[in-house]
C-alpha cells in the first residue's frame, strides 16, 4: 500500500513540475506566436491577394494568387542571385578577418586582460552607434576625393575617371564591416574556452605551428565558426542599407532594396510580400544544407 502511495506522490510531483516547465515557457511561445509566426501567416496570405479590375493603387482583395510567385520571382530572380553572392563573399571576408582577430584577443592576449579588454571593447564599439551612421561613413570613406580612391588611382589600380562608390566592391566592404563584430564574437566565445596545453602538447610533439592550427584550433573552433557564418550570412542576404546607400544601381541592387521599393513606393504588397517568402525559404533551405553538411554534433 505504501509502495502504491508513494508512486501516486511520485506521479502528482512529476505532473507538478510538467506544469512548471510549461508555465516558464508560455510567455516565450506567446512572443514566438505573436511576433514570428502570426507575421509569417500574414505574409503568406497577403502574397496571394489579387487586384480586382478597376482597382486604385495599393487596393488587393484576399485571394489564391499563386502566379503573383512565378511573376516576382521571373523578374528579379538576378537580385534575389545577387543578394545572396554579395552575403557570400562578405561572410567569407568576415571570417578571413575576423578568425585572427578573435584568435588574438582570445588566445593571445589571455594572460594580459587589460588589453584584452581594450581590444573587446573596440570590437563591440560598432554597435554603440547607428547602422545607418556607420553605412554612410563607408559612404565617405570610398568617395572619389577619399583616400583609398586617390591611392588606387595613384597607384593605377583605379581607373582616372574610376569609382569606389556605387559598386559591388562597395556593398561588400559595407557588408562585411556592419556584419564582422558577429562573426567575431561568436568565434571568440568559443576559442576563450580553448585549453592552450592542447597547443603545447601539440608542440611537445614537434608539430608545425601551421599543424597545430589545423589539426587542434581550427576543429576545437568550429562551433564558433559555424555560430558566425549563420549570424553574419543571414541579415547580410536580406540587407538593404548598404545596397541604398553604397550602391544604388542595377548592378548592386539586393532583394532587399527590391522588396523595400514594391512595398513603399510601388505599394505592391503581394509583390513585395511573395518576395519576402522567397527569401525567407531560400535562406532556410541554404541554412538546412549548411546545417546538414557542416554543422557540428554540438550545435545539432
Amino acid at each position: 500500500m505504501s509502495v502504491e502511495l508513494r508512486s501516486k506522490d511520485e506521479i502528482r510531483a512529476e505532473k507538478r513540475k510538467n506544469r512548471t516547465g510549461i508555465y516558464l515557457i508560455s510567455p516565450g511561445l506567446l512572443v514566438l506566436t505573436l511576433f514570428f509566426a502570426l507575421p509569417v501567416v500574414v505574409l503568406l496570405a497577403m502574397s496571394l491577394y489579387v487586384k480586382p479590375p478597376g482597382a486604385e493603387i495599393g487596393e488587393f482583395v484576399p485571394g489564391f494568387e499563386l502566379s503573383n510567385y512565378a511573376t516576382v520571382l521571373s523578374a528579379y530572380w538576378p537580385e534575389l542571385l545577387r543578394s545572396f553572392w554579395f552575403a557570400l563573399i562578405a561572410t567569407v571576408l568576415a571570417l578571413l578577418i575576423g578568425f585572427p582577430m578573435a584568435y588574438l584577443v582570445a588566445v593571445r592576449l589571455r594572460e594580459r586582460t587589460l588589453l584584452q579588454g581594450i581590444l573587446l571593447v573596440l570590437l563591440i564599439a560598432p554597435f554603440f552607434s547607428s547602422f545607418i551612421l556607420r553605412t554612410q561613413a563607408w559612404k565617405q570613406i570610398l568617395a572619389d576625393e577619399g583616400f583609398i580612391a586617390q591611392s588606387l588611382k595613384f597607384i593605377a589600380i583605379l581607373p582616372p575617371d574610376g569609382h569606389l562608390t556605387a559598386t559591388p566592391f562597395a556593398v561588400v566592404a559595407g557588408l562585411t564591416y556592419n556584419f564582422l563584430p558577429f562573426m567575431v564574437l561568436p568565434i571568440y566565445a568559443n576559442l576563450g574556452r580553448l585549453d592552450t596545453r592542447l597547443l603545447e602538447a601539440s608542440a611537445d610533439l614537434y608539430a608545425s605551428p601551421i599543424t597545430s592550427f589545423t589539426k587542434v584550433t581550427l576543429p576545437l573552433s568550429a562551433p564558433g565558426i559555424f555560430a558566425g557564418t549563420l549570424l553574419t550570412f543571414i541579415p547580410a542576404a536580406g540587407d538593404y542599407v548598404n545596397s541604398a546607400l553604397l550602391g544604388n544601381n542595377r548592378d548592386t541592387t539586393m532583394i532587399g532594396q527590391v522588396i523595400d521599393s514594391r512595398f513603399f513606393r510601388v505599394i505592391d504588397y503581394p509583390g513585395a510580400s511573395a518576395l519576402s517568402f522567397i527569401l525567407m525559404i531560400s535562406i532556410l533551405i541554404l541554412v538546412t544544407i549548411y546545417i546538414r553538411r557542416f554543422g557540428t554534433k554540438e550545435l545539432m
